[in-house]
């Protein structure tokens, strides 16, 4: 038995060796790589993806780093806009108020609205100026739209102006089409009546409403508003009027000497106006 199983090993070894052939480390050392390669592809493979999100963590949180610089750059620019924008406003609202100034030649003051009543029924718009700038009541007030109101009372530094649509206002007016007459009284909310206009008239919605002057406030030819809703009635017609100053909006007002003549110049509008005019010609 001895012999057979070291014949049988005499028999493997030599096989071993031939196969082998003389250089036997080789083939073995081909054979360590052979089985060695999955791990290392495996390794590599881990260390690539771990490379991967390291590298993407590291742009992930640069990311986050830079939405938040400019996150914090755009809510500073937007609480500086905030802040300047009331001071452009009243820039703006200046310049168009020196603009329109410049075109009526009448000793013009001006006034910023400080405080606004007009939610009450019978509010108005608060000025901060007054007799120190010798503002008197019946002045009248407008700005590049049209016109705002006539000043109702006047203390030593501050002045009420009684708006176009109040209920007890009341301005004299014209259509600017027939040249028609009446008398425009406040409806609120940015509306007003046209009284005493015959029912012969022709008037129709979109039509401009001019100041006619007769009242001894406004000069002749001041934007009022457009016609809104034209209704015959018994007597006289029912004219509607949407009125084209922004009342709620008023920031800065110009206010007119006290009794201005009738007739300034010829019948003019706020510059915008005038541009929509001058394009609508054929």
């Amino acid at each position: 038995m001895w012999q057979s199983l070291a014949l049988a090993l005499l028999w493997v070894g030599h096989g071993v060796w031939v196969f082998l052939g003389p250089n036997p480390g080789r083939h073995w050392t081909s054979l360590a790589d052979a089985l060695s390669r999955p791990s290392q592809s495996l390794a590599s493979r881990w260390q690539g993806w771990r490379s991967a999100r390291r590298d993407a963590a590291r742009s992930f949180a640069e990311t986050r780093a830079e939405n938040a610089r400019l996150a914090a750059e755009l809510a500073q620019l937007k609480t500086q806009a905030a802040q300047e924008a009331p001071a452009l406003s009243e820039a703006e609202a200046a310049v168009r108020l020196l603009g329109l100034k410049r075109q009526i030649p009448l000793a013009l003051a001006s006034a910023r609205v400080i405080f606004s009543t007009r939610p009450a029924t019978y509010g108005g718009l608060i000025l901060d100026r007054g007799a120190d700038l010798g503002l008197v009541p019946d002045q009248g007030v407008f700005v590049p739209e049209g016109i705002v109101g006539r000043l109702w009372s006047v203390s030593a530094t501050q002045a009420k102006v009684l708006p176009v649509d109040a209920p007890n206002a009341s301005v004299a007016v014209m259509l600017m089409r027939s040249r028609a007459t009446g008398v425009l009284q406040g409806l609120g909310s940015g509306r007003a009546l046209i009284r005493y206009l015959s029912n012969q008239e022709v008037v129709q919605p979109g039509e401009a409403v001019l100041t006619s002057g007769l009242d001894r406030v406004f000069p002749r030819g001041l934007l009022v508003g457009y016609v809104a809703e034209v209704t015959q009635g018994d007597l006289e017609l029912q004219v509607i009027v949407h009125l084209a100053a922004p009342l709620d909006r008023v920031s800065h007002v110009l206010l007119l000497p006290s009794q201005p003549p009738i007739e300034v110049q010829s019948p003019f509008l706020a510059p915008e106006q005038k541009v929509q005019r001058k394009r609508g010609k054929p």
